[in-house]
């Protein structure tokens, strides 16, 4: 089995996550692209984050109907901030016969060299990059685990859609009907 493992905080997840997601698992080799959820993200801060179990709750909710997406909450019980090398490690000797692949977004190439070991992901992982809005394409050394996939760029934000909640607008279409209602009844954002 070839999992695609696409990390994020998911605060709240949206369309954008979604279609990403979906596209990966439908047009590239992997079997399934599994939604990791962060509890807490090295690089940003995390007193903005909604607790971990209702961001888990919502990419639940958001892939119910989608037997090519599943949801992973194993950072929840490792050391904070995660970082993705422990993860993979602990994915890999958990489930020693699937092959993991990182998706990564062009945006986080720069920073891909100060990522903990990232010369180890490299070297036991194969890492797909996705465009994104405004990324600049950066010159990396040619690498053999490293590969560009040509993914729909949708320019929707989770901090966009915090704002609109906040603003009362509306979040129609940014995000899955169900997490909307999850997110209206737990009077989240606000």
């Amino acid at each position: 089995m070839k999992v695609g493992l696409l990390f994020g905080s998911f605060n709240p997840i949206h369309i954008g996550h979604l279609i990403l997601a979906n596209f990966m698992a439908s047009n590239t080799d992997l079997d399934v692209v599994w939604l990791v959820v962060s509890p807490q993200n090295p690089f940003k801060p995390s007193n903005t984050l909604l607790h971990e179990f209702d961001r888990l709750e919502m990419v639940t909710l958001a892939i119910a109907e989608n037997p090519n997406l599943g949801v992973s909450n194993i950072e929840f019980s490792m050391p904070k901030p995660s970082y993705t090398i422990d993860t993979l490690t602990y994915l890999q000797e958990k489930y020693p016969s699937y092959e993991f692949v990182l998706l990564m977004g062009e945006d986080n190439l720069p920073l891909f060299p100060k990522w903990k070991n990232s010369e180890k992901i490299l070297e036991y992982h194969k890492v797909y990059v996705y465009p994104r809005s405004g990324s600049i394409t950066t010159e990396i050394p040619e690498m053999s685990n490293i590969s560009f996939v040509k993914a729909p760029i949708l320019d929707i934000s989770a901090t966009f859609i915090r704002q609109c909640i906040r603003e009362e607008k509306s979040i129609r279409y940014l995000v899955p009907d169900a997490v909307a209602a999850y997110i209206q009844a737990h009077k989240l954002y606000q």
